[in-house]
Parts: C-alpha cells; sequence; structure tokens
C-alpha cells in the first residue's frame, strides 16, 4: 500500500507562525503535527509515502528524512489548485496500488489498520455541528450516497475528515485526469470530492467510517484546544525547584524553567527558558525566552524573547517583545 500526504498549503490563517515555518510543522502538545500523522503510518509499513509539499516544503522533506525510516517521495505542487489537483500531480506515476490519503493539516485519532479493513473503499467522516463549512456525505444502505462540498442546505452531519482509503488507485486518478482536462472546479478549485462522488455516480461503494477523534489546527484557537487534548496523554513532568508545575504540561529537552507558575496546559518546546513567569493554556516555541510575563491563551513561535506584563499573544519566530 501507498500513502499520499498533501502538505503543500500555505497556512494563511496560522500567520505569523507559518511565516518561517509551514503548517505541518508546528508544534502541540510536545510534537509537530506531521509527527501525529505519521507515527500511526509507520505501523501499517507502506510501501511508500508520497508527500505533496510547495510552501517550505524543504523544511518538510528534512524533517522526514531525519526523523523516518520508511521509503519517502516529494512531489512539489506548482500551483496551488485544491486537493484534487494536488492528488492528481501525486498519482501521475503511480501504478494501480492500494492507496491512503491522509492529509498533512489535520490530526486523527482512529485505528488505521481497522479503517483500511473497514471496505475495498472507505472515507473516514466524523459528525460536526456546522456541516455548510465541509464536504459532507450522505449515507443510504450502509454506504455512501453522495458527497456534497460546502452544502448550503446540507441533509447530514457526517464530514469528510481528510482520510481515504482505496483498493485500487487508478479509478481515483482517472476521476482526477477527466476533472483536470475539463477544467470543472468547485470554489475555484478542483476539489478531491468531486472525483469522490464521479466514482460514487459510476458504481463504487465507498464505506463510511467514523473516526474516534478529529482535530483541526487551522488557526490559534482550534491550535489551543487540541494542545489541550494532547497535553492529557503526556506524562506529569518531573517537579523543578523554586517553580510550580499545574499538569497537564510538556516540557521539552534543554527547558530552563526558574521560580515561574507554569501550566495547566502548557506546552513548553526545546530550549525554551522561563524565568518569574506564570504561563497557562498556551504553547512556548522552541528557544523562546520568557521573562517577569503572565500569560494565558497564547502562541510563542521559536526564538522569541518576551519580557514585559499579562498578555494575550499571537507572536511569530524571531521576536523580541520588551517592556510592554
Amino acid at each position: 500500500m501507498k500513502v499520499i500526504i498533501p502538505a503543500a498549503g500555505v497556512g494563511t490563517r496560522l500567520k505569523p507562525h507559518t511565516l518561517t515555518l509551514p503548517k505541518p510543522l508546528l508544534h502541540i502538545g510536545g510534537k509537530t503535527i506531521l509527527d501525529y500523522l505519521l507515527e500511526p503510518v509507520t505501523e501499517l509499513d507502506p510501501e511508500e509515502v508520497r508527500f505533496v509539499i510547495g510552501y517550505k516544503g524543504d523544511m518538510i522533506k528534512e524533517h522526514v528524512e531525519k526523523n523516518y525510516s520508511f521509503n519517502s517521495t516529494f512531489v512539489v505542487q506548482d500551483e496551488l489548485l485544491g486537493l484534487g489537483y494536488a492528488l492528481h500531480i501525486a498519482l501521475r506515476d503511480v501504478a494501480n496500488t492500494p492507496l491512503m490519503v491522509l492529509l498533512g493539516d489535520t490530526i486523527i485519532e482512529s485505528d488505521l489498520k481497522k479503517f483500511i479493513r473497514a471496505g475495498k473503499y472507505a472515507l473516514g467522516l466524523r459528525q460536526v455541528p456546522d456541516p455548510q463549512r465541509f464536504g459532507i456525505a450522505e449515507l443510504d444502505d450502509g454506504y455512501v450516497s453522495h458527497l456534497i462540498e460546502k452544502p448550503k442546505e446540507p441533509k447530514s452531519n457526517l464530514a469528510l475528515i481528510g482520510l481515504y482509503y482505496f483498493e485500487e488507485s487508478d479509478s481515483l486518478k482517472l476521476e482526477l485526469q477527466k476533472l483536470v482536462e475539463s477544467g470543472k472546479t468547485t470554489r475555484g478549485e478542483i476539489q478531491l470530492t468531486d472525483a469522490l462522488a464521479r466514482m460514487i455516480a459510476n458504481g463504487t461503494k465507498f464505506t463510511p467510517f467514523e473516526v474516534e477523534g478529529w482535530f483541526d489546527c487551522g488557526k490559534k484557537e482550534t491550535m489551543l484546544s487540541t494542545n489541550r487534548h494532547f497535553l492529557k496523554k503526556v506524562p506529569v513532568p518531573e517537579r523543578i525547584q523554586d517553580s510550580v508545575i499545574i499538569p497537564p504540561v510538556y516540557v521539552g529537552d534543554d527547558v530552563s524553567i526558574e521560580k515561574s507558575v507554569i501550566g495547566p496546559n502548557v506546552s513548553l518546546a526545546r530550549g525554551a527558558v522561563i524565568k518569574h513567569s506564570i504561563i497557562s493554556d498556551s504553547i512556548i516555541g522552541r528557544d523562546a525566552r520568557v521573562e517577569d510575563m503572565v500569560i494565558q491563551e497564547s502562541i510563542v513561535g521559536r526564538e522569541v524573547v518576551l519580557k514585559g506584563r499579562k498578555k494575550i499573544l499571537n507572536i511569530g519566530d524571531s521576536t523580541e517583545i520588551s517592556g510592554c
């Protein structure tokens, strides 16, 4: 089986953090978003993991090659024309094979082995309160009967969450090729949902598979809520002299904490230095330095220097703020 992970997006809603890092390499709960995706993928022993990269793709390539030993290939997406186009270029030189597709900017908690055994073709789904924002699946007699991209009047609340399985990749490859050649777009993009809808119309039976957890990392607020969830799985840090740690808290390697209160729901990346500060419900980036601050509900980038008093922050890498 091959795995394709589209990861070429810019992550506009997460600026300024994505000015210096691609979205899949942002940290949550002690790991990058990409690591949460790849660790369960490695358990499947895939023949190949193919990444579609674009914006700062060299950083994704470096991270994968440094940390994972599976066979990896990197395909450059030169135009951001939608998920359907990303898969189209990824499949150009792929022979017919079992295929799993997993989006590179969301985190899914589910048994992937169980997912690929669910049916010859399967779609990962999750019930959502706001189905107008998503591609929505309608079911009939145990299979997916219709797919609609961001419907104005949805008949279902089962959202496509970026997890797909195909017993044979050629059928998807053919429908994507037809879409690209026709120039058909939905909301200005070549949509994977349209290709899947054509497969269903031609008789392909997709098994619905409702995942256990689906975590959005698309903006500051959802990154912090996802951070809170995954911190629950982190071991309680060791006691630090002259400081108070209120779990759940992640403390990376070479972190220095002096006379501070940390937590709850705080991630401190490798090399962070915290002095005389109170930090809660926040993500502090690698090698950041925070002194004499009260911080809550904040994301602080790498190598940031902060000195001052209480603030709510969303600060990108290599920033310094003093006396605020």
